[in-house]
C-alpha cells in the first residue's frame, strides 16, 4: 500500500503522521520537547533534536503500519528560525527561534535605520523588521558571537534542515524566504543581493522552491523510509497547517491554536501593513497577510504548571463554570512580549481585577479570553489593511474540548469551521508529499466536521471587556517597558 509520511517540528512537540492515498490516518506519533530559554528574551533549540525526533517518529510510524510503503516524505516546522551551520552543514549553535525570541531589539532598530527606514523595508519585503524577522537575528549573532559568525556559511529552518539531512539538498521554500526580512524581495521572488550583502555577506543562501516541490530523494534508507524516496521542500508549520484544512482560498482566515496563536489570511493581491506580515504563500501564486501572538498555548501551559494541575481537563471545567468575563478578571496575554499587531517585544503580561475570591478557574478563563481579545485585535488589523475575512477555519490542539473556540467566536463574532482532522501541519506536510504522485484534493481528505457559532447573548459583555482590554495596554505600557528593562538589567552580563 502506497503511503505518505509527514513530520512537523513544533515549539513544544514534534508530530508525525502516515496516511494512505485517500488521506486516511494509518499511524500517528508525537515527541514532546522543551525549548531552551538561557536568558530573558532568548528562545533556542538544538537542531540535532529536530533530526533525532524525525528519525524516531518515522521509525514509529513505519513500524505501526508494516504493510505501508512510504512513497514520499513531507516536512514542516516552526519558523522563521535561524540555524547556522558551517560549510559542511554542521550546526554552530542552537537555533534562534521565530518571533518568540526577542533578543534582537537593538538590531531591529539599527538595521531599520541602515536600510532606509521601516517604509522602505515594508515596500520591498512585505513586512517591516520585527522579532519575527531573520535579518536582525543574524546581525545579533554577528555582533555578539563574532568568532562563530565567521564560520557560518549556511542558514536552515526545521523543514529545510530535515530535507537537507535526508537528501543533501540545500533548499528553502519561497514562503519561508519571505520571512527572512530584509534578505528577500517579495516582488521579484528572489534574494535581494544589496541587502544580503549588508546583513549576511558570507552566507551561501539556499536555492528557492515551492513547498510542494521535490527537494531531492533520500540518500539512504532512514527509519523505514527507503532510499530514493522523494522529499518535498516543505514550509513553516502555520502555512502547512493552513494547507491541511483547505484554508488557502482568498477570503479564508486560518486560526492556529498552538503554543502561539497564528492567523493567516489568504488575500487576492499582495497587501502590506506595518502591524502585520505580508508574505508569499505556501503554494504558487498565493499571497497572505498574517499575524501571530507571542503566547496562547504557552500561556495556558504556564498557568497549568503554576497552579499544579495534572492536565487541562479540570481547568477547562473550572473555566466553563467561571462564565463569560471570568468574574471580573481581565488579562493581557503579553507574557513573552507581543508580535502582531503591537510589534512590542517589551510588552508584558497583566492580570487586572484580582481579588482573594478569585479561583484558578477564573484565571484560566481570563487567559482564554485574553487570547480571544488578541485574535479580535489581529482580525481588526487585517481588515484595516484590506484583507477580507469571509471564512474562518480553526486548527490545532486548542480546538479540542470546545471551550476555547467558543470563547473566540463569542469575542470576535466570527463563526469558525472545525475540520474533521485537526492534527495540524504534519498532516498538511503528508498531503503535500502525496501531491508528488497522486491526484489528491485536501477538501476530499479533510472535510469540515463542525461549525462554532457565536452566542449573541455574550456579545455586549465581551464588547465592553474588549474596550477595556484595548485601554489596558497603553495604560500600562510605560510600566511594562520599565520592568522589561529591569529584567534585562538583571542579566546584563548575558550575551
Amino acid at each position: 500500500m502506497k503511503a505518505f509520511l509527514g513530520v512537523d517540528i513544533g515549539t513544544s512537540s514534534s508530530k508525525g503522521v502516515l496516511v494512505d492515498a485517500a488521506g486516511r490516518l494509518l499511524a500517528t506519533a508525537v515527541r514532546e520537547h522543551e525549548v531552551h530559554r538561557p536568558f530573558p528574551g532568548h528562545v533556542e533549540m538544538d537542531g540535532e533534536v529536530w533530526w533525532a525526533e524525525f528519525t524516531s517518529i518515522a521509525a514509529e510510524l513505519t513500524a505501526g503500519a508494516p504493510d505501508a510503503e512510504v512513497a514520499a516524505v513531507g516536512v514542516s516546522g516552526m519558523g522563521p528560525c535561524v540555524l547556522l551551520t558551517d560549510a559542511a552543514g554542521v550546526p554552530l549553535r542552537p537555533a534562534v527561534l521565530y518571533g518568540v525570541d526577542t533578543r534582537a531589539t537593538a538590531q531591529i532598530e539599527a538595521l531599520s535605520a541602515e536600510l532606509g527606514g521601516p517604509e522602505a523595508i515594508l515596500a520591498r519585503c512585505g513586512s517591516a523588521l520585527s522579532s519575527q524577522a531573520v535579518g536582525p537575528k543574524l546581525r545579533w549573532v554577528a555582533e555578539h558571537e563574532p568568532d562563530l559568525w565567521r564560520q557560518a556559511r549556511r542558514l536552515f529552518m526545521p523543514a529545510s534542515w530535515l530535507a537537507y539531512r535526508l537528501t543533501g539538498a540545500y533548499t528553502l521554500d519561497f514562503h519561508s524566504a519571505s520571512q527572512c526580512t530584509p534578505l528577500f524581495d517579495t516582488h521579484a521572488l528572489d534574494w535581494y543581493a544589496p541587502w544580503v550583502a549588508r546583513v549576511a555577506p558570507d552566507l551561501e543562501l539556499p536555492r528557492l522552491a515551492w513547498s510542494d516541490e521535490v527537494a531531492g530523494v533520500t540518500r539512504a534508507a532512514v527509519s523505514g523510509i527507503p532510499a530514493g524516496t522523494p522529499v518535498i521542500t516543505g514550509s513553516i508549520d502555520a502555512w502547512t497547517e493552513a494547507v491541511s484544512v483547505d484554508a488557502q482560498n482568498p477570503g479564508d482566515l486560518m486560526l492556529m491554536y498552538g503554543t502561539t496563536m497564528f492567523l493567516i489570511a489568504t488575500v487576492r493581491e499582495p497587501l502590506t501593513s506595518p502591524a502585520m506580515w505580508g508574505t508569499v504563500g505556501a503554494l504558487p501564486g498565493s499571497r497572505n497577510l498574517a499575524g501571530g501572538m507571542a503566547t496562547s498555548g504557552a500561556l495556558t501551559g504556564w498557568l497549568r504548571d503554576l497552579v499544579g494541575a495534572p492536565d487541562f481537563t479540570g481547568l477547562l471545567a473550572a473555566a466553563e463554570a467561571s462564565g463569560p468575563g471570568a468574574r471580573g478578571l481581565l488579562m493581557l496575554p503579553y507574557f513573552a512580549g507581543e508580535r502582531t499587531p503591537l510589534m512590542d517585544p517589551d510588552a508584558r503580561g497583566v492580570i487586572a481585577g484580582l481579588t482573594l475570591e478569585h479561583t484558578r478557574g477564573d484565571l484560566y478563563r481570563a487567559a482564554l479570553e485574553a487570547t480571544a481579545f488578541g485574535v479580535r485585535h489581529n482580525v481588526e488589523a487585517l481588515r484595516d489593511a484590506g484583507a477580507s475575512v469571509e471564512r474562518v477555519v480553526a486548527v490545532g490542539g486548542g480546538t479540542r474540548g470546545g471551550l476555547w473556540t467558543r470563547i473566540v467566536s463569542d469575542v470576535t463574532g466570527l463563526p469558525q469551521v472545525v475540520p474533521a482532522i485537526t492534527i495540524g501541519a504534519s498532516y498538511g506536510a503528508a498531503y503535500l508529499a502525496a501531491r508528488t504522485s497522486v491526484a489528491a484534493r485536501i477538501a476530499d481528505w479533510n472535510p469540515p466536521a463542525a461549525t462554532v457559532v457565536p452566542d449573541p447573548a455574550t456579545r455586549a459583555g465581551y464588547d465592553e471587556l474588549y474596550a477595556l482590554y484595548r485601554e489596558l495596554y497603553p495604560a500600562t505600557r510605560t510600566i511594562a517597558h520599565t520592568l522589561a528593562a529591569r529584567q534585562r538589567f538583571a542579566t546584563e552580563d548575558a550575551p
